[in-house]
């Protein structure tokens, strides 16, 4: 990289952006081009998301000639075809034929079916015969994650050999932090990091430095257990292996940030209702559309509350307070609720919630639950009490506050634990039942009470 580029100079992206339009407008695209070229990939990257259709194919025009492959892998998916269909599908394979083959995998999982078959077809045999072995595993499974390119090296070797290997070969990674010993059916049995085969003579046998612990990775292993082991063992590499334990690939630190911050955003929208895919590229439709289904389960939560509220509409009636008070309930509780639930949904995301701790997990959210219940049911009996001068509505309004955060706390810890042992993705289903549960309870708890106890 150029450390002369203007983004790490202190140059803002947009102002970059600003100056090439002003070069453009005054026809000198040669001080465009070469305002573009100083921009980091990621910056550049950042400009073609920003901009309309129409200045994105300006911008990308310029920064053809030649364009940086790292550009693409930094773009959001819902661009990078938008991107490859300017460039032309030549020039998009030249790039991805230049990206490490994990990289090349994300790109090309982001394009359609028929762009992705013409850019793989420009490939040379053995680059395109790769990425389809990266796009046959599942997504979001180690062996999409993986780079093929791995620096294996046989355990009967010393450090010598190592090293005169490391300066010879043809086709190593261009970056890489650990060296992987395999036996002769090509199973990894050790790693080496790299600064510890510099410092160690040449005559030392590989086996005798290696560390024999070494963390194995299922090709078919989730990408979401992959980043807990390396976040677990403090990895900077850790090799990929199929069924039968063979040497496929490396998983390397720098994808499983990019996977921490994806399941990490993943987990914030699904609590919201909000699908991963729905960002500021995504169309219009499509956002409609995967937004419609979750308003739609939460109308059928709030057509149920509204179905309890309508068995007490002579309650509420003759006693207008009550109106005034019960969203007070029924909102206290979902507070209370979505705390228990954001807690448990982090724990289990990064497994502190397990099947041996669940009942301790439940047990304190019940006291923290109770006891708050206990203070703010003071706190609103005392209040009703006051606004309304009776003594009995407070006493009820108390009442329901304490059982409905208490429910709350309860169902917002175990909702997460019941749906991750059934199957479901806690994060996702978690929020429109809770919803649903602590509104029906509120309401029926406290406008119930007031019928038996009030009028």
């Amino acid at each position: 990289m150029n450390p002369d580029r203007n983004s790490e100079a202190g140059v803002p992206p947009s102002a970059v952006l600003a100056a090439i339009s002003r070069s453009l407008d005054a026809g000198d695209k040669g001080a465009a081009r070469r305002l573009a070229e100083s921009l980091h990939p990621a910056d550049a990257a950042d400009l073609l998301e920003r901009v309309s259709a129409a200045e994105r194919e300006r911008l990308v025009d310029i920064l053809r000639e030649p364009f940086d492959p790292d550009i693409l892998v930094e773009l959001d998916d819902t661009i990078v075809e938008h991107v490859v269909d300017r460039l032309g599908t030549e020039q998009a394979a030249e790039a991805v034929a230049a990206m490490a083959t994990d990289d090349a995998v994300e790109v090309v999982e982001a394009l359609d079916e028929d762009v992705q078959q013409a850019v793989l077809d420009g490939l040379p045999r053995i680059r395109r015969t790769r990425i389809r072995e990266g796009l046959a595993w599942p997504e979001d499974s180690a062996g999409r994650l993986m780079q093929r390119n791995v620096v294996a090296l046989r355990d009967d070797w010393n450090v010598g050999q190592a090293i005169d290997y490391l300066r010879e070969a043809d086709g190593l990674p261009e970056d890489f932090f650990d060296l992987f010993l395999v036996d002769r059916g090509h199973r990894p049995i050790g790693a080496i990091p790299l600064s510890r085969v510099l410092r160690t003579p040449r005559s030392a046998s590989l086996t005798g430095i290696a560390h024999p612990d070494l963390p194995i990775i299922p090709a078919d292993m989730d990408q979401e257990e992959v980043a807990f082991r390396f976040r677990q063992r403090d990895l900077i590499s850790a090799p990929v292996v199929d069924g039968d334990g063979r040497l496929l690939g490396v998983i390397t630190v720098d994808d499983v940030v990019d996977v921490i911050h994806e399941e990490h955003e993943e987990d914030i929208m699904a609590l919201a209702g909000v699908g991963a895919e729905d960002n500021f590229f995504q169309a219009i439709l499509e956002t409609t559309r995967s937004r419609f289904i979750w308003l739609m389960i939460h109308l059928v939560a709030a057509i149920a509350a509204s179905a309890v509220i309508s068995l007490f509409a002579g309650t509420i009636q003759e006693l207008v307070a009550l109106a005034i008070l019960m969203p007070i309930v029924a909102t206290m509780g979902g507070t209370a609720g979505i705390q228990a639930l954001t807690v448990a949904v982090r724990a289990i995301a990064v497994k502190e919630l397990t099947p041996m701790n669940a009942m301790r997990a439940i047990r304190k959210e019940l006291l923290v639950s109770g006891l708050n219940g206990l203070l703010f049911a003071i706190l609103i009996g005392g209040v009703a009490w006051a606004w309304f001068a009776s003594p009995a509505l407070g006493g009820v309004i108390a009442l329901a506050m304490a059982i409905n955060l208490l429910t709350a706390g309860f169902t917002g810890s175990v909702l997460p634990v019941v749906l991750q042992r059934t199957g479901f993705d806690p994060a996702v289903a978690s929020s429109a039942l809770l919803t649903s549960i602590t509104d029906v309870v509120g309401f029926y708890v406290f406008l119930g009470l007031a019928a038996a106890l009030l009028l």
